[in-house]
């Protein structure tokens, strides 16, 4: 028993630190950017592909990266994961060019596709539905959040200090303590469905429609809404994906079985933390620009003034660990979710130009990240309720997949909302205006999200159980399911001050508005 409880352990510790680590490079970049674009000669589009060469890598494969977890053994998966995502480290901190930044950027993206639903399914795995769990999920989602702010503030720290180089390789270390983890865990590479085929069909139809949506709402700020190269982008994930769920229909052993979203707790989990990322990354992002643009901090002061969020969620994070088995996965999301759209609802309400760090940030930033920090638990709760443990790695995927297209979803979507509002005016006063529409928006989302909790969950929902974990190994919202201030974040975005200026139609330049999507 002793030595069950060591690799236990030792296995919460590998998850926590790939939680940590996606976040902490969901945000170690962003700062880095103008340093990035001088040192390598960028343009102002090749510069975008730094965070969306990421972000499509990501995206696009987070499906197949939670099945093949279920298929060939999470311990493959993760040291595959680990191995591509620090050889992408080392090579982009090397990097002598554009191209080569961008290719290990999105190779990178690869490995945290791999990385994220394994972490999250080694909790489901590892600890029973009870408090165990609850207190594996609260840890988890701390170190998204610890992940999230120190990317922000090291990231300004590292390039002011070393070069933006440092923010590359910083990850190298960390994925060599994860290796040694991983093998201290003793994680065995024995799937959890012996004898299953990889739905080929079905990865390449998930992995081709998610990277076309994922691409097409990043490039909005390039190419409006109504252009025929977004219309036809999105048009055709859309028909990709439609094909894709009629192959999953088919499909022997499916990449997503689609009768796992008959489950309510699994279905609301999937829609919470859609709602949930597309109001929390573009809130962030907003929040890093209202601090930069119209109250005049620099980079490193504004990382340092989220630093208060981070605190917030482990907050939240333990009063849900403490109340859900008294409150309930139901009442705790939406709970959770209705104090954070209060936060976010003070920020839209306090965002002006002559606002202060106390008003205007502090106060909002505390109770938004009480609330966020508390639907971590739950929302891992309904996310793996009635889950198979061979489906573990499918319902983490399904879940991570709703988290990053909800953020890339409403950071493109309420970008458009600020320059309509805030028009060609690059005043204080007309830039804090386009902010606050923004987050007015928002509160909106995450209050929807609460909603959806309320209704959808069954009023006594039940605890979330994996079944059959006899036969797991002993031993992934987001985020991580959930972006952890990120973001997710789970990290809390900081746009350069370089890169922070609106263009010409009022908006925030092409270059910020997509270094959130890593």
């Amino acid at each position: 028993m002793n030595d069950q409880s060591r690799h236990v352990r030792w296995l919460l510790v590998v998850a926590l630190i790939v939680q940590f680590m996606v976040a902490l490079d969901m945000s170690v970049v962003n700062v880095a950017l103008p340093d990035m674009r001088r040192d390598l000669g960028f343009t102002p589009e090749g510069l975008l592909w730094v965070v969306n060469a990421y972000a499509l890598a990501f995206g696009g494969l987070l499906m197949l990266g939670g099945r093949l977890a279920d298929l060939i053994g999470s311990s493959r998966v993760l040291t595959a994961g680990l191995v591509l995502f620090g050889a992408a480290s080392l090579a982009g901190g090397l990097a002598w060019s554009p191209g080569g930044l961008i290719a290990a950027r999105a190779v990178q993206g690869i490995g945290a596709a791999a990385l994220a639903p394994v972490a999250f399914a080694l909790i489901a795995l590892a600890f029973p539905a009870g408090p165990a769990r609850s207190r594996a999920l609260g840890l988890w989602g701390m170190a998204g959040a610890a992940g999230g702010a120190v990317g922000v503030l090291a990231g300004g720290v590292l390039t002011d200090a070393a070069s933006w180089r440092a923010v590359m390789l910083v990850n190298v270390p960390i994925v060599v303590f994860a290796l040694v983890g991983a093998v201290r865990s003793g994680l065995e590479s024995r799937p959890t469905r012996t004898g299953a085929r990889l739905d080929v069909a079905g990865a390449l139809l998930a992995t081709a429609g998610t990277t076309l949506l994922v691409l097409g709402l990043v490039r909005t700020s390039a190419h409006p809404w109504g252009s025929a190269r977004t219309l036809s982008t999105l048009g055709a994930a859309v028909l990709l994906l439609a094909a894709f769920a009629a192959v999953e229909l088919r499909a022997g052993t499916p990449l997503l079985r689609l009768g796992l979203l008959k489950g309510r707790p699994v279905l609301t989990a999937n829609l919470f933390c859609l709602l949930l990322s597309s109001g929390q990354f573009a809130a962030f992002y907003f929040a890093s620009l209202y601090m930069q643009q119209v109250l005049g901090y620099g980079p490193t002061a504004a990382g340092v003034a989220f630093l208060p969020f981070s605190v917030g969620v482990v907050a939240g994070s333990v009063v849900a660990t403490r109340t859900v088995a008294a409150l309930g996965t139901r009442r705790l999301l939406a709970a959770g979710g209705g104090l954070a759209a209060l936060g976010l609802a003070g920020f839209a309400a306090t965002a002006q130009a002559d606002g202060s760090f106390l008003y205007s940030i502090l106060g909002p930033s505390l109770v938004c990240s009480v609330g966020i920090g508390m639907c971590f638990v739950p929302l891992g709760t309904a996310a793996t309720t009635d889950v198979a443990s061979d489906e573990a790695g499918m319902a983490s995927g399904l879940l991570n997949s709703a988290r990053q297209v909800g953020g890339s979803l409403g950071l493109a979507v309420l970008v458009t909302v600020a320059a309509q509002v805030t028009g060609d005016g690059g005043r204080p006063a007309d830039l804090a205006a386009g902010y606050a529409a923004a987050f007015w928006v928002c509160a909106g989302l995450l209050a929807a999200a609460a909603l959806a909790a309320l209704v959808l969950l069954p009023a006594s929902a039940r605890t979330a159980r994996v079944a059959d974990l006899s036969t797991a190994p002993a031993v992934d919202p987001v985020a991580a399911p959930v972006a952890a201030p990120s973001a997710g974040p789970s990290a809390a975005p900081v746009a350069a001050p370089e890169d922070s200026q609106k263009n010409s139609g009022g908006a925030v330049d092409p270059a910020v508005s997509r270094s959130t999507q890593g």
